[in-house]
């Protein structure tokens, strides 16, 4: 009876060993023949859903494509970026000519303000003011006066260039959507708008018939208009021809954002607008009494002119 029991003390003992070792032998087999690596794989491959869909590793195909294109176009603001930091430079007297749309030479500039400010000099000597008065008027005709008119001629050309620019890049857009290149799509603002669009336009046009690019004919087209818009026409462009894309619709969101940008501007000037008319009208008051008074009572005024405590 004890030998009995004892045998079916260790057929149970050895049962339970096997069925111990199976349980981990079926949990580790896995691991040991690679197949846990199979199937993670499949898992990031297919979908969650279980159901082995090609649209799943289609979708990872374009991410990845998404994902160079972005790090493209980063690479590329950055070199736009580089090349903006070398290009920033003082104005010089020749390129603010060239931005007013004046085709003169430096030696006429000069010669005109010379003549103006001889001109200033001689009508302040006949008004009967001292003769370091006149030397002082002569300086500001000859430096100041034509550089403020050049500076005047510049800003309203660059006002207009602006009013023009989002409605060219409408034209461009509509060509580009007909199947025209963009080449042809410039020939079209330069031929149909008037100055300065068409002008800068056809300068563009003008220089691919002798070898330069487009993109390089924009970057001196921002060289003769120096304004955010254009630049971003420049980055657009080629930022398109390094990373690819539709360039209609990259075009249709620059008007949009040239629009907004226009109304923005609308905004704050109206908003400014009763500021300015305020500090215009204080700062201006006491030359206008002055120059009433002169007219009146000029007397009034004599000691301020002529004895030492009003100088």
């Amino acid at each position: 009876m004890n030998l009995s029991s004892e045998i079916q003390q260790y057929s149970i003992l050895l049962f339970i060993a096997f069925a111990v070792g199976g349980m981990i032998f079926a949990i580790a087999y896995p691991y040991f023949s690679g197949s846990a690596q199979t199937a993670k794989r499949v898992a990031q491959v297919t979908r969650k859903d279980g159901g082995a869909k090609s649209g799943g590793f289609r979708a990872r195909l374009m991410e990845d494509s998404k994902d160079s294109r972005r790090r493209q176009i980063q690479e590329s603001l950055q070199q736009f970026e580089q090349t903006e930091k070398k290009k920033r430079k003082k104005v010089t007297l020749r390129s603010m000519i060239m931005q007013a749309g004046l085709d003169i030479s430096l030696q006429a500039y000069f010669m005109a303000s010379a003549i103006v400010g001889a001109l200033f000099s001689i009508g302040i000597l006949i008004s009967g003011v001292p003769m370091i008065v006149a030397v002082v008027g002569g300086l500001v005709g000859a430096l100041g006066l034509p550089r403020w008119f050049l500076s005047y001629l510049r800003r309203r050309r660059q006002e207009v260039f602006l009013t023009d620019f989002a409605d060219a890049i409408d034209v461009m857009v509509r060509g580009l959507k007909a199947g025209l290149p963009v080449t042809d799509a410039m020939k079209v603002i330069a031929t149909e708008s008037g100055p300065p669009v068409g002008p800068e336009f056809m300068e563009v046009v003008e220089g691919q018939r002798v070898g330069i690019t487009i993109d390089q004919g924009i970057e001196r087209m921002y060289e003769r208009m120096p304004l955010p818009e254009v630049n971003f026409l420049s980055i657009v462009l080629a930022i398109q021809s390094k990373t690819g894309g539709n360039l209609a619709e990259a075009l249709n969101n620059l008007s949009v954002v040239l629009r907004d940008r226009k109304k923005m501007k609308g905004k704050i000037k109206s908003v400014s607008q009763e500021a300015k008319a305020s500090a215009a009208i204080i700062g201006s008051l006491p030359f206008c009494i002055m120059g009433g008074l002169m007219v009146l009572n000029p007397e009034y005024l004599n000691p301020l002119f002529y004895t030492k405590l009003g100088n």
